[in-house]
C-alpha cells in the first residue's frame, strides 16, 4: 500500500487521520457527554486537539509495526472512556456513544463528496479529497464490525441477548488479535473491501 507513495501522499495520509481520528474520538466524548456521562469530558476528550486522543500504543507503534508486516497502517486512538451507570437510557446511551465515532466518520466522507461532486476541487486538491473521503469511508465500515472492543460490538451488546454480551465481554480483551486472525485466516478482509467499495460508490 505505501511502497509507492511519495512523501507528500504520506503526509496526507497522516494529516487525514488524525483529523479523522480526533473528530472520532471527539464525538464519542461529546455524545457522553450530553447523555449525562462527564467522564470524557473530565479527561479533556471533547477536544479537538489530536495529542488528546494519541495513544503511544495503538496510534504510533502499532501502525509502524503493521505497516512492516503487511504494508499497510492498521491504528486507533486512545479508547474514550465512559461510566455505564452515567449514561441516560443505559445500554441504549452507551450504543448512541459507540455509534457517534464512525457516524462522525461516514459525515465527514460525506462532506467531502458532495464539496467533489457539487463544488469541484483544484487539481492539486484532488489527493487530498480523495485520500479524505477513503480514510474516513474506511475508519467508518471497520468500526461499525461488531467485534469487540470496535464501536459496533457496543452497538450489538446493547440489543444483544445476555448469553451474547456475557460472549462479548469475555472475548473483549483479546479482540485485537481476533480481528487480526479474522483478517489473515478467513475472508473478512475481503467483506471490508467489499463494504468499502459500496460506501464509496454510494458517495461518489
Amino acid at each position: 500500500m505505501t511502497g509507492n507513495l511519495s512523501l507528500t501522499s504520506i503526509l496526507i495520509v497522516i494529516g487525514v487521520l488524525l483529523v479523522s481520528m480526533t473528530i472520532h474520538e471527539a464525538m464519542h466524548a461529546y455524545v457522553g457527554l450530553k447523555l449525562g456521562d462527564t467522564t470524557a469530558a473530565d479527561e479533556g476528550r471533547v477536544s479537538l486537539n489530536p495529542l488528546r486522543h494519541i495513544d503511544p500504543f495503538m496510534t504510533i507503534l502499532l501502525p509502524a509495526i503493521t505497516l512492516f508486516l503487511f504494508s499497510a497502517p492498521i491504528l486507533a486512538a486512545k479508547p474514550v472512556p465512559f461510566s455505564p451507570d452515567r449514561v441516560k437510557w443505559d445500554e441504549l446511551g452507551a450504543a448512541l456513544i459507540a455509534a457517534a465515532g464512525p457516524l462522525s466518520n461516514l459525515i465527514l466522507a460525506l462532506i467531502g463528496a458532495v464539496i467533489a461532486r457539487t463544488v469541484g476541487v483544484s487539481d492539486s486538491l484532488v489527493d487530498v479529497f480523495s485520500t479524505f473521503i477513503t480514510l474516513n469511508v474506511a475508519l467508518f465500515v471497520f468500526n461499525i464490525l461488531p467485534i469487540p472492543p470496535l464501536d459496533g460490538s457496543r452497538v450489538l451488546y446493547a440489543f444483544a441477548p445476555e448469553p451474547v454480551q456475557d460472549f462479548m465481554r469475555s472475548i473483549e480483551p483479546y479482540g485485537l488479535f481476533i480481528i487480526f486472525g479474522l483478517v489473515l485466516f478467513t475472508g473478512l478482509g475481503s467483506v471490508i473491501a467489499n463494504l468499502n467499495d459500496a460506501v464509496l460508490q454510494f458517495l461518489l
